[in-house]
């Protein structure tokens, strides 16, 4: 599997399972609205009822007959089998019901506002483990040409000392050089594995699977306005939209417990069928209905409304602090991220002459040895150098990169977004 920026971004958003379980409890947000719509519809439901057992109620009954003693009847007030529907319609809830679909209706747009937050953050996930992946290339790339280089001047020692126009120390300096980046290429090799593993958990991939990435690291100039970056983070991001719903979630539960308070109308309806047999003729079954308003006047609960609506009024003070202290920390972000970007363009711009300059000193050093104008040490000290200027060259242009995704991100910038 060979992968792009833009196809890894993809797949993470396609396969991932943290964000597939955001998007989720975004479809469960959508049934809660439901669930809140159907209090407002009427409820039926069905009732059978088959009696096991009973005591036959006995009553003393005088007699008609002067003289005799009074006689005791039983009579079964009982049926053995009985149906009932039962119907139940809200009329006026003093606002509970409104309340309740409004606050359903906020939470799935916060919920929706997560999913946002959760899309930032894989995207960022991705670009970050994408690059540490071409990073980790260039590392290798840099290890294997100084094992290259410090090879090649072995070997010309070598040839060198052999003709007697170089000393033992030389030749040996030059092996142990060689010996010596080695295990650092071995390391760096297997840093690009751990990179490949990192990209392929993130994506939600087997992580026996083959993958490469296609694309390199390269510089894009950027020269971000402090204040525009501002306004379009307040404007953007997920959590400043997200806690203002949750806002007014708390103030819907205000208005939930005041309404616990008021009186509520609703109107019952049961229809009932019973008889002592379990047959379908028409005969034998009794029926009688009976439709009620039902008025309740809540009249002392223990103080629990008065209790409900101070806790929600203290949840809005809580998330009014919150608040502005997402703000304060998404305008520390944005700044944050432009001073890291200044810093990793000026870095990587003045790392970019070191590579030439490192290069040339390498190259006079190699020739200057050939002539035996300077040793052995001055040769590996240009090739040390060299390697290690190349080595910040690559982390200085990670480091750009990243700053760009981190801005992205700071300003709530999707990835097709920041690609424009």
């Amino acid at each position: 599997m060979i992968l792009t920026l833009e196809e890894s971004i993809q797949l993470a958003l396609s396969q991932n399972p943290y964000h597939l379980a955001t998007e989720k409890s975004v479809e469960g947000a959508r049934y809660k609205v439901n669930e809140a719509v159907a209090g407002f519809l009427p409820s039926l439901n069905a009732q059978g009822q088959n009696t096991l057992d009973e005591k036959v109620f006995e009553l003393e009954l005088p007699s008609f007959i002067p003289g005799e003693a009074p006689r005791r009847v039983p009579f079964d007030f009982t049926r053995d089998y009985q149906f009932a529907l039962s119907l139940s319609l809200p009329l006026f809830t003093g606002g509970r019901l409104m309340a309740g679909l409004r606050q359903a209706k906020y939470n799935l747009l916060s919920t929706e506002e997560s999913l946002r937050q959760s899309q930032h953050d894989t995207v960022f996930n991705t670009k970050q483990a994408f690059y540490g992946i071409l990073l980790a290339r260039e590392f290798v790339k840099v290890a294997e040409e100084a094992v290259e280089v410090a090879n090649k001047n072995y070997e010309n020692v070598k040839s060198m000392y052999e003709v007697g126009m170089t000393s033992k120390l030389d030749l040996l300096r030059s092996e142990v050089r060689l010996a010596d980046l080695k295990p650092q290429l071995i390391k760096v090799k297997n840093s690009l594995r751990i990179a490949k593993l990192g990209l392929k958990s993130l994506l939600g991939l087997d992580l026996d699977q083959e993958l490469e990435v296609r694309g390199d690291l390269f510089y894009t100039p950027a020269e971000p306005d402090v204040d525009e970056c501002l306004i379009k983070a307040l404007q953007n991001r997920p959590e400043v939209k997200r806690i203002g719903y949750q806002k007014k979630i708390a103030g819907e539960m205000v208005k939930i417990a005041r309404a616990a308070r008021l009186p509520s109308i609703s109107l019952a309806g049961t229809y009932n069928f019973w008889a002592d047999q379990f047959n379908f003729s028409k005969d034998t079954w009794q029926s009688f209905y009976a439709i009620n308003l039902v008025l309740t006047v809540p009249i002392f609960n223990g103080f629990s409304s008065f209790a409900r609506v101070a806790q929600s009024k203290a949840l809005i003070k809580e998330l009014e602090f919150n608040q502005k202290g997402i703000v304060d920390a998404i305008e520390f972000e944005v700044r944050q991220a432009i001073l890291n970007l200044e810093e990793a363009r000026e870095t990587l711009l003045s790392q970019e002459k070191n590579v030439e300059q490192a290069q040339e000193s390498l190259r006079i050093a190699q020739l200057s040895f050939s002539e035996g104008l300077v040793t052995s040490l001055d040769v590996i000290a240009a090739e040390a150098t060299l390697t290690q200027v190349k080595t910040n060259y690559s982390q200085a242009l990670y480091d750009y990169v990243m700053s760009l995704a981190e801005l992205d991100k700071a300003m709530g910038v999707g990835w097709d977004e920041g690609e424009e």
